[in-house]
């Protein structure tokens, strides 16, 4: 082999390495946001996570007070922000997203948004029913609330539609730091939600860390799906594509 050659081996060898890694990464989330889930929901009978949910609570509210600590700017700054994980804003946001997916032609990527909302929601509804969970004392919460509480259905959503915009957006930024600051907006926003479900008495700590275990592993999931699909496209001849996938042949 010529050192031209060898260095485009190289280089391709390496290319698939970190593609690799990045797919191992995704499954580990997933494996890891469905071990967490279990723990959790384990530790939700027993005495010890009663009582780490109960000492978070306190904190929010010294003295059993009515309103959460702070200043009464940051309450209402608070249920502003708690919006961000609410069905009504995430359905907009989904529309508009999925609006400008279609006007691109990134058909598998509009597919996959809208499994994402709607198996999120089918999780988040599905595992409420099937715990019952009450929710913090009514008395508490500053935001209303329906349903049961555990897990965090804002946290889930959350974490299912933010993290999955930001991979998809990811992949449009070549550089680095670009990537980084993506997947780290998408990441605070999913933890603004979720704070703000403890901080205003909507939900106990451990829903909404379950909340966001289960999101994450969901959209990592859905990830991975596209990944696999991606890679069985690229592997088959042009003409013989048979799956709806983008104009670019990406997901």
């Amino acid at each position: 082999m010529t050192p031209a050659q060898i260095t485009a081996f190289i280089r391709r060898a390496l290319r698939i390495a970190r593609t690799e890694i990045v797919a191992v990464s995704a499954l580990f989330i997933v494996a890891l946001g469905v071990m967490t889930f279990v723990e959790l929901a384990d530790d939700m009978t027993e005495a010890d996570g009663r009582a780490f949910d109960q000492a978070v609570l306190e904190a929010m509210r010294p003295g059993a007070m009515a309103d959460p600590w702070g200043p009464g700017w940051l309450e209402e700054a608070a249920m502003d922000l708690t919006a961000l994980g609410g069905l009504s804003v995430l359905g907009l946001f989904a529309l508009i997203t999925l609006g400008f997916l279609i006007l691109q032609r990134k058909r598998l990527s509009a597919l996959l948004l809208v499994l994402g909302l709607a198996g999120g929601v089918t999780l988040s509804e599905g595992l409420k029913a099937l715990f019952g969970r009450e929710r913090p004392p009514e008395a508490l919460q500053a935001v209303e609330t329906m349903n049961a509480s555990f897990p965090s259905g804002h946290s889930l959503l959350s974490a299912v539609f933010y993290l999955s915009i930001g991979v998809m957006l990811t992949r449009a930024f070549p550089k680095r730091r670009f990537k980084a600051y993506v997947m780290g907006v998408a990441l605070l926003l999913t933890l603004i939600v979720g704070l703000t479900r403890v901080y205003l008495a909507a939900h106990w700590a451990s829903d909404v860390l379950a909340g966001w275990s289960v999101g994450a592993a969901w959209a990592m999931a859905l990830w991975l799906v596209a990944y696999a699909i991606q890679r069985r496209q690229q592997a088959r001849p042009q003409a013989t594509h048979t799956l709806p996938v983008d104009e670019d042949g990406k997901a």
